[in-house]
């Protein structure tokens, strides 16, 4: 098993994503309800809100968010276990790009070929995004007009705006969609200035820690014992 820090290979993304989207039975009624994190492109849009924001967010708070009205039902520690590392390793990979080459950071967009065109689909990573600074929007926004500024393009392609960004031309929905990953960049910096420890990174989940016993703590930092918790 890779330890806490290792990137994620790309079996190990398209195992994420896969899960993500199969968790939700094809025969489920969803209508009205909240379907959470649908792929990985919008779980790595919540995990960059949540490692470049003001405030640390543990698993406990997250986890709903990612689960929305659909938490899944386990069969075994085992299972839960390995979803949850692949999803700790990922925000931890992000964490580690934008402390030591932000520069570099890339966004997990999604494409689109159309007639041999391939289009950036940028919705699902915004989605993700503004999920994210939801979790803590009370301090997000004592960012006030510079951060509120700064996450206007990504905003505009979420359902918070109703994806106001696509009731424009093509030349301004093209300079909105270059503008996010930018500003994606100067958020990390924004917070990081601001906060008195040198790194935003969600305390991991060592090796050592990842076989929860029945009535331990759930690893997830609910405070509830593992089997009255994401193992039931």
């Amino acid at each position: 098993m890779s330890n806490m820090f290792t990137t994620l290979s790309e079996e190990e993304i398209a195992r994420l994503d896969l899960f993500l989207l199969e968790r939700i039975d094809e025969e489920a009624n969803t209508e009205d309800k909240d379907e959470g994190i649908i792929d990985i492109s919008e779980l790595d849009g919540l995990f960059t809100a949540i490692v470049s924001g003001p405030t640390v967010v543990q698993p406990s708070q997250w986890l709903p968010t990612v689960w929305g009205d659909f938490e899944p039902v386990w069969e075994s520690e085992k299972d839960f276990m390995e979803i949850l590392s692949l999803m700790m390793r990922h925000m931890n990979g992000i964490a580690a790009m934008f402390m030591e080459q932000h520069e570099y950071f890339e966004p997990l967009f999604l494409e689109r070929t159309v007639k041999g065109k391939t289009y950036t689909i940028v919705d699902e990573w915004c989605e993700g995004y503004q999920r994210g600074v939801a979790l803590t929007a009370e301090q997000w926004y004592m960012g006030g007009k510079e951060i509120t500024v700064l996450l206007a393009p990504i905003l505009a392609f979420t359902s918070l705006t109703n994806w106001r960004a696509h009731d424009f031309s093509d030349g301004q929905t093209e300079t909105l969609q270059r503008a996010i990953i930018p500003n994606v960049r100067k958020i990390h910096a924004y917070w990081l200035s601001r906060q008195e420890e040198e790194t935003p990174v969600v305390e991991p989940l060592r090796r050592s820690g990842l076989r929860a016993g029945r009535n331990d703590p759930c690893p997830c930092g609910s405070g509830k014992k593992f089997k009255k918790c994401c193992l039931q």
